[in-house]
């Protein structure tokens, strides 16, 4: 198919009535070009294709009507503003302006013929509209009423809704009386899918008929959602392609050395553990990159997954990288795999930002010269003065804090001969089904789903604030029994700073309160060595409480702490708080987690807070994280280099996803001429999926 004269290639000043002024006002809307407007859709629309008797109008539903001015007035009773009294015959209706020109009084003089539409309220003279939509109507000329509904479009501040419907009827008229807009789904995948075409679609959703159904505005909605999200499918089904037909080293395992670090583990692996292994296992052995996500919930046991994969990894010649999103993890991840691996003679380098001088230059050597076989480090592995001597697996923790295109620039480094290195990335945040198909797209997926022997479920508590005497009390009894606790406080204002002096005040504040509990404090602005000291400690059992900011999220592991306060949990999202409470139910014995906020409670925090009481499951607690938050915000969008969408939505859309994904199938077999028309409509070029 040859490339149409597009609508992404005219510019919105190629449209009557966009200077510079309202050039920049559409570039704050992201609109660009012709096809921008065409699909930056309706919020809502407005039925004004009759007209309502002002006698008939009822307080709260907006209505069109229309009379003549009797009275037009500026009054300074309250606030100053221009009232004209309308009258049909039927009542009388008051138009109030509290923003308004010499030339809009003129028009608005007694006498005049009016239409308006607007939002009856009560008034103190009776119903009024504040700021209706109106129109002068000349006298001996003929009105007639729209034949469509009018659609209300999402603006933004110095744009007026009638300047952009304008713009946006000139850009329908250019797609539907040109070949600038091609249809590039075939007329029999159309049909199966149940769609309309798409220049039918764009008439329906910018002029519905005034009779229109929600039925057929929700199917029109759904045409452009289906398109964009098989544009984002197709994309990252292309990278997995193109991934696939690279060359990877083969990596090989062999049953002793398997049987050896199995046997030096000081705990069994579970069956899901197993079964997960063995597809990782079997991904390694090929000749082309596995590119594997594996979701577990806190403490369901992948990191000793990851460490089971670098041993093969080692075994044949390679190193492994492991790079997690803060230093905090990273620090955890390198004292596990030195646990695991140094007495099987293999040696964990470890490389983060804060490493400076010789220690870093000596770090790098190591890794150089290879005498490194596992490099445990954040984003710091992936600069440039990093060079690995064989790098044949990398394994990213928590993948959804790094962005797609951080993932492929550590995997170009690791480039040899042609060859890739294999890819394990690795979450605790489980994935809602609809996020895992579309931003996992490019990944094939194993899951966790068993807990190791020993993890008990965790109960849930809400308190308010109020009943802080009564937590702390419990505290007391709950050392006395020989256990241990923690006290998380939360993110206040964004400011770690201010986060830190919180944790501070509240350690000092439970050490008077608690005299015979040994408490301790960790947060984010102490040093690392400080850091490790606190953690050791509390893990020996040195210290009873331990007073810490989130920064205990992950890679924090006492099996003797079975109890978790958090203070202003409904600062917090679920996923965060599900996985702070993963801290505790890690040994034998009860555990629980106090969820004492601070009344009164917003819907939605109460929503979330519920949800912990109710449920332990990470799955469950990721769809209802989506549900409240959305794809966007959970994800991260921006700062992951997650997709943004101009019109489908997860949410609504996501029961089309097994549809897309069969269809992305179809075109890439039928049409494949068409693919890459798809991609440069729906994805901007910083999106695509590209390698890099």
């Amino acid at each position: 198919m040859a490339a149409p004269k597009a609508l992404d290639g005219l510019p919105v000043t190629a449209l009557k009535g966009v200077g510079e002024r309202v050039r920049q006002l559409l570039d704050k809307l992201h609109l660009h070009s012709v096809q921008d407007l065409l699909f930056h859709l309706p919020l809502r629309y407005e039925d004004r294709s009759y007209l309502t008797p002002i006698g008939g109008l009822q307080t709260g539903v907006h209505a069109q009507v229309e009379g003549r001015v009797e009275l037009s007035e500026v009054t300074a009773k309250g606030r100053r503003a221009l009232v004209c009294r309308v009258a049909d015959g039927s009542g009388l209706l008051n138009l109030r302006f509290f923003h308004f020109t010499a030339a809009q009084m003129g028009k608005l003089s007694r006498g005049a013929r009016v239409r308006c539409y607007g939002e009856p309220r009560e008034g103190y003279y009776g119903l009024e509209m504040v700021h209706p939509d109106w129109q002068v109507l000349a006298e001996g000329e003929d009105h007639p009423l729209g034949h469509t509904l009018t659609p209300i479009y999402p603006l933004t501040e110095g744009l007026h809704q009638k300047s952009l419907r304008r713009l946006i009827e000139q850009a329908l008229d250019l797609a539907l009386n040109s070949s600038g807009l091609v249809d590039l789904l075939p007329p029999e995948l159309l049909a199966q899918q149940g769609l309309p075409s798409l220049p039918e679609a764009l008439r329906q959703l910018h002029r519905p008929p005034a009779r229109a159904t929600l039925a057929s505005l929700k199917t029109a909605q759904q045409r452009l959602a289906f398109e964009e999200l098989l544009a984002h499918h197709l994309s990252l089904s292309r990278l997995r392609s193109r991934a696939r037909l690279r060359r990877a080293p083969a990596l090989d395992l062999p049953a002793r050395e398997a049987q050896r670090f199995r046997a030096s583990l000081p705990f069994p692996l579970t069956a899901a553990q197993t079964r997960v292994i063995a597809e990782i296992l079997a991904d390694l052995a090929t000749e082309h990159p596995m590119m594997r996500l594996v979701q577990g919930d806190v403490g369901s046991g992948k990191t000793v997954v990851a460490a089971h994969a670098a041993l093969a990894a080692l075994a044949s010649g390679c190193q492994v990288a492991v790079m997690a999103p803060t230093e905090l993890l990273a620090e955890q991840h390198h004292r596990s795999f030195s646990q695991w691996l140094n007495p099987l003679g293999v040696e964990v380098a470890f490389l983060a930002g804060k490493h400076k001088g010789a220690v870093r230059r000596g770090v790098l050597e190591e890794i150089a010269h290879g005498s490194a076989g596992v490099i445990v480090g954040t984003h710091a592995l992936f600069q440039e003065t990093v060079e690995f001597r064989r790098l044949g697996l990398i394994v990213i923790d928590e993948q959804h804090r790094f962005g797609v295109h951080q993932r492929l620039a550590l995997r170009e480094k690791g480039a040899r001969d042609g060859r890739y290195p294999h890819q394990l990335i690795m979450t605790a945040t489980p994935i809602p089904r609809t996020l895992a198909m579309l931003g996992y797209a490019d990944l094939d997926v194993s899951v966790i789903d068993e807990l190791p022997p020993g993890r008990t479920p965790v109960k849930t508590t809400v308190l308010p604030a109020t009943r802080r005497p009564d937590i702390i009390a419990r505290i007391a009894d709950w050392v006395r029994s020989g256990r241990q606790v923690y006290w998380v406080c939360t993110l206040i204002e964004e400011s770690e700073l201010l986060q830190c002096e919180a944790a501070e005040k509240a350690a000092v504040a439970l050490a008077e309160a608690l005299p015979n509990v040994r408490c301790a404090l960790i947060h984010g602005r102490m040093k690392p060595a400080e850091k490790d000291a606190v953690m050791s400690a509390f893990k020996a059992g040195e210290s009873d409480l331990l007073v810490a900011t989130t920064v205990i999220e992950v890679g924090v592991d006492v099996p003797n702490a079975g109890l978790m306060v958090i203070e202003n949990p409904e600062r917090l999202g679920l996923a965060q708080l599900h996985q702070l409470r993963g801290r505790v139910g890690r040994g034998p014995g009860d555990s629980h987690c106090v969820l004492m906020y601070q009344p009164p409670l917003s819907a939605s925090a109460q929503s979330r807070l519920a949800t912990l009481r109710e449920t332990g499951d990470g799955f469950v607690i990721a769809e209802r994280d989506l549900e409240l938050r959305g794809p966007g915000e959970l994800m991260g969008v921006r700062q992951t280099g997650q997709v943004q969408f101009r019109v489908a939505d997860l949410l609504r859309d996501g029961a089309m996803l097994e549809r897309v994904k069969s269809s992305a199938e179809t075109l890439l077999d039928e049409n494949p001429e068409r693919v890459q028309l798809l991609l440069r409509r729906w994805l901007a070029q910083g999106e695509q999926y590209v390698e890099v």
